[in-house]
């Protein structure tokens, strides 16, 4: 196997592959078990950060993501905004087996409250989403995640909307089951994205000591300080900063594309807008001390399409307590359209370090 390019992972040749569209004359669970049994290969988005789609039943769905080196951000955690590409697969997929066939939908909301940090010794994540509503227009899912001990880390929920139902010919199905989808075996010079050694660095308690979050971020800006992993992975990177806002980049690559042509992955996108949640309450974060994610919600408002535009996301800070603040997230595409609303809030934390991960530093909800 050969060392691969050092360039960006965005910009090499994708790994994963599109549904066969005759599966849409399926019912919704048919479809989930078709890439649960590798009728359909993975999409790109589980070749970058390692998902596995593990389990599958009528309203049930379960999804696994190593925390692996390359989801950490400059404290050393991987962020809470981060299990948004965990948690997007799940409570999808069981709310879609519950759904009759020629069935599309479109997620609305997500929401994600965070129990306690997640490190890359925290190994395998595991996020098992339920069907708790399966309406004809609305239909309700929640997930809970847990780490490799089985301690809960996160839990959420999301709302999915049913769209008309799509009408399909009669020998679309005849022919669906007279030539089953066999998706060829694929293989690559290079590991996927996942296994390969991290590139980047988090930064040492020393510089959170000294530095106040405005500081470590207008640092990650100009390039006086060292870009953290996730960002080689994804591309991800703060364009300004001032205290109480931010603003960041993404590229809208195909690499975090959802299971449909056309689309990008919603976790990618509450991603990007919970990091500038986060990014917004760090600069008022002062030296010594640490922020701790509580929760974060996120509307989602139009597709946006993978097509390697940059994505930009505008975060601004509308309460700081002294103890807990709250922020505010707006995603646009590259065409300046609103795609994203987010909101959330994390606890201010003097005294403690910033990668807050070490047992005695662990702040249970």
């Amino acid at each position: 196997m050969t060392v691969e390019a050092e360039g960006p992972i965005w910009e090499e040749p994708l790994r994963g592959d599109y549904p066969d569209p005759r599966l849409l004359a399926l019912p919704g669970l048919e479809v989930m078990r078709a890439f649960h049994d590798g009728r359909v290969l993975p999409p790109n988005i589980h070749h970058l950060v390692g998902l596995s789609f593990d389990a599958v039943e009528r309203g049930r769905a379960v999804f696994t993501m190593p925390a692996t080196g390359w989801l950490l951000a400059p404290q050393g955690v991987v962020a809470g905004s981060t299990l948004a590409l965990l948690v997007d697969g799940p409570l999808g997929c069981a709310g879609q087996s519950m759904m009759p066939a020629a069935t599309p939908y479109t997620t609305a909301e997500m929401s994600l409250s965070f129990i306690r940090p997640v490190t890359a010794e925290s190994g395998v994540l595991t996020a098992t989403g339920t069907c708790v509503h399966a309406g004809r227009t609305v239909v309700l899912t929640e997930v809970d995640v847990t780490d490799a001990t089985g301690a809960r880390v996160a839990r959420g929920g999301s709302r999915l909307i049913c769209l008309p139902a799509l009408p399909i010919p009669p020998e679309v199905l005849e022919d669906l089951h007279a030539n089953p989808p066999r998706p060829a075996v694929r293989e690559w010079d290079t590991p996927p994205p996942w296994q390969r050694p991290a590139r980047g660095q988090t930064l040492p308690r020393e510089t959170w000591d000294r530095l106040g979050g405005l500081d470590v971020l207008r640092g990650c800006i100009d390039g006086s300080l060292p870009a953290p992993p996730v960002t080689h992975l994804i591309g991800i990177r703060p364009l300004s900063a001032e205290e109480g806002s931010c603003t960041w980049t993404m590229p809208a690559s195909e690499w975090s594309s959802a299971p449909v042509p056309g689309r990008m992955y919603g976790g990618a996108i509450a991603y990007f807008a919970g990091n500038t949640v986060e990014g917004a309450i760090m600069t008022t974060i002062p030296a010594g001390a640490a922020m701790a994610t509580v929760d974060l919600k996120v509307y989602f408002l139009r597709p946006v399409v993978p097509d390697g535009r940059p994505l930009t996301s505008s975060g601004t800070v509308v309460h700081r307590g002294r103890s807990v603040a709250v922020a505010t997230a707006e995603v646009r595409d590259a065409d300046g359209r609103l795609a994203a609303l987010a909101t959330g809030s994390a606890m201010v934390l003097p005294g403690r370090p910033a990668r807050l991960a070490s047992p005695e530093d662990r702040a249970e909800g």
